[in-house]
């Protein structure tokens, strides 16, 4: 594949594209625009892109795929300037973005008939340029929102295009994606964020809950720890679907209320034992709408250097954590130390260093 591939955005997931794409294709010519020059400079000096553009209008004229990087409002921006110029006949657009109908309608009005949808489901905890992993999207979703026919060909090669990102491609219409992420990623990121603002609230009238509010609590909303510029894009972006999930979401809360006012024992059992047994036939450990972690415990003793010495090990093997916690640190008995990985494999290798290493016991839940 001998093409020009211009990349408009280089954080985490574009300049991992534009590695995945340069892998796979060596010959394609890769072209990246940031906002930030600093971005720029670093993704040419580190060879994640081959030539920095001067303009999105310059750049794209001379393009054959394109693709857009950025948060959603600013897509609709560029989505309305490529629509001015005198594109390629042949060109693919394309975008990483979360939300899908807002940006097909958007790239109908301005006569983009080329343009495909596209979303990774894949991320970290690490962000821009410097982040770049060609491994980000490995075993990941990557949906693409195209139900025309005539599109076909242009899915395909985007595809090939795409395909040192090792992602699992599946197809949908644009509403059908939007009501499954808003389903499996936007509505449980407003909840997570509407549980820590109310535990603020109640952290004002009970201080001690604060101390409290570490383990479970922390973990399951640990999503609200996102973007608030760019939830708010992502919310506004996806506004009709959210708003009949948020409807459905109060009156399933407001049935409980009734149900804990009228001590109603059995549809409380049987609202917990659905979820349960819903819960439990879920897919374990693959790439979703909301990026899995992978935990590994570890029984250390409470003496000093400890932690140090297992951080040591995994930075030596050049194994990243998302997050490190003691759950639990005693004179005198074992502590469990938890490590929190981007991927299994991650996880697998820290596991066989650690046991080898150390007399540490290691374990997954």
């Amino acid at each position: 594949m001998n093409k020009k591939v211009l990349i408009i955005g280089l954080g985490l997931i574009g300049s991992s594209l534009a590695l995945c794409i340069k892998k796979e294709h060596p010959l394609v010519t890769i072209i990246g625009i940031d906002s930030q020059k600093s971005s720029e400079d670093f993704a040419l000096k580190r060879k994640i892109i081959d030539e920095k553009g001067t303009s999105i209008k310059v750049a794209a004229i001379e393009a054959d795929i394109i693709i857009l990087c950025t948060p959603v409002k600013s897509m609709l921006k560029q989505l309305s300037l490529l629509g001015t110029l005198p594109l390629k006949s042949g060109v693919i657009i394309s975008d990483v973005g979360s939300t899908k109908l807002e940006l097909i309608e958007a790239a109908r009005k301005v006569g983009l008939k080329s343009f495909i949808g596209g979303h990774p489901m894949a991320g970290s905890h690490k962000s821009g340029v410097t982040a770049a992993d060609e491994n980000l999207f490995e075993n990941a979703y990557y949906i693409l929102t195209s139900s025309e026919p005539e599109k076909q060909k242009q899915v395909k090669e985007l595809q090939k295009l795409l395909q040192g990102t090792r992602a699992k491609f599946v197809v949908l219409t644009a509403k059908e994606h939007d009501q499954i992420t808003g389903m499996l990623s936007h509505l449980p990121h407003i909840i997570a964020a509407g549980l820590v603002n109310q535990s603020k609230i109640f952290n004002e009238a009970h201080p001690r809950s604060r101390q409290l509010a570490a383990g479970g609590f922390r973990d399951i909303t640990r999503i609200a720890s996102s973007d608030p510029q760019m939830w708010t894009d992502i919310l506004l972006s996806n506004k009709e679907a959210l708003l009949a999930l948020m409807i459905s979401w109060q009156k399933e809360m407001q049935q409980v209320t009734t149900w804990l006012r009228t001590e109603n024992k059995e549809a409380i059992f049987q609202f917990f034992y659905e979820a349960k047994e819903t819960r439990n036939q879920m897919p374990v450990h693959k790439e979703g709408a909301i990026p899995a972690f992978y935990d590994l415990f570890v029984d250390v003793p409470d003496v000093p250097g400890v932690i140090a010495e297992i951080t040591g090990l995994l930075g030596k093997a050049k194994l990243s954590l998302i997050n490190l916690k003691i759950l639990e640190t005693r004179e005198d008995i074992y502590g469990i130390l938890q490590l929190t990985f981007k991927r299994q494999d991650d996880l697998e290798r820290a596991k066989e260093l650690i046991e080898k290493e150390t007399t540490y016991l290691t374990y997954e839940k």
